[in-house]
Order: C-alpha cells, then sequence, then structure tokens
C-alpha cells in the first residue's frame, strides 16, 4: 500500500496492530496453560480479556475511517509470538519456563506500545482527538500488563528460577542459614 499521507500511515498502523492483536488473541490462551505460576497464568488470562477489547476498539477505528479491519498479517507479532511458542516448549525448570515466557510476553508488550504510541501521535497531528484517546487507552493497557509481567518476574519468577531444583531444598537451607 503507498502511503500516500499521514492518514494512510495511520490506516495502516491501525491494521498492523488489528492484526498484532488477533495474533495475540490466539497466543495468549496457549501461554497462560504454559505458564507454572499462578500468578502469571492469570495475568495472561486478564490480558486476553483486554487484548479482546483491544481488538473491537481497533475495528470501531478502522470502520470509522470507512476502513475494513484487514490488511497484511504482522510479521513482527508473528515473530514475537514464535518466541513465545520456544518458550512453552522449553525443557526446563517451570520457574525458568515462566522467566522466558515473561520475556516473550515483555516484548509482545513493548512492540504494541511502540505501536500503539505512533498511531496515537498520528491520529493527534491530524486532529482525530477521539482516536488518539482509545489509542491512549490502549497504549496505558499495554503499559500496565508490562509492568505487571515486571513485577511477577521480579517478585515471583525469577526468584524460583534463580534455585531450580524441585524440592526447593536450597532455597529452604539459604533461607535458614540467613536467619541464624
Amino acid at each position: 500500500m503507498a502511503r500516500a499521507s499521514l492518514h494512510d500511515l495511520l490506516v495502516e498502523d491501525l491494521r498492523d496492530l488489528y492484526n498484532a492483536e488477533t495474533q495475540l488473541v490466539k497466543a495468549l490462551p496457549r501461554m497462560a496453560k504454559a505458564a507454572d505460576a499462578r500468578e502469571l497464568r492469570l495475568a495472561f488470562e486478564e490480558h486476553l480479556a483486554v487484548t479482546r477489547l483491544q481488538v473491537e476498539r481497533l475495528e470501531r477505528l478502522l470502520v470509522a475511517f470507512g476502513e475494513k479491519p484487514k490488511g497484511k498479517k504482522s510479521v513482527a507479532m508473528e515473530g514475537l509470538i514464535d518466541r513465545a511458542r520456544a518458550a512453552i516448549i522449553r525443557d526446563a525448570h517451570p520457574a525458568v519456563r515462566d522467566a522466558a515466557l515473561i520475556g516473550a510476553g515483555q516484548r509482545v508488550e513493548h512492540h504494541e506500545m511502540a505501536g500503539y504510541e505512533a498511531a496515537r501521535t498520528y491520529a493527534r497531528l491530524l486532529g482525530y482527538d477521539d482516536a488518539a484517546d482509545e489509542l491512549q487507552d490502549a497504549l496505558d493497557e499495554e503499559a500496565e500488563a508490562d509492568v505487571r509481567l515486571t513485577e511477577l518476574a521480579q517478585t515471583v519468577i525469577l526468584i524460583e528460577a534463580e534455585e531450580p531444583e524441585e524440592d526447593g531444598r536450597a532455597r529452604k537451607k539459604k533461607a535458614g542459614a540467613a536467619k541464624r
């Protein structure tokens, strides 16, 4: 598609985001199922609900611009989801696999944030303030998901991944030694 105007670029980015989000709707249930930590599984499941709403929002925006919510496949998202698939099938301790899932999830969130930020900026420049506000809402949702994944990584997953013994004996020994 030739980008004749900033409006055309905005529509192209909205279509890319739409495709990326629809790919993610398919990937998140698998990521949730593969997560060992309950908190991580819940984070993926909750973000799935948000992602479905984002797909609907993008559909509304594209229709409001007189466009169909279709376009070429988001190759970037496809690659990021491939990374998540690799984390899912990783033969590792469950906490290490969870850490890999978090990393893959954060890469997805950062990609989405960059897309929403660019689209929001184009919408603002074009005077499409309502669309810009909706895109800002999506950007905020993605940032919130990223923060949650970071918190999980720091407080739950990575601590367990550092000591991947199945029974946690090494962790208990360290905790006992620290109390003395």
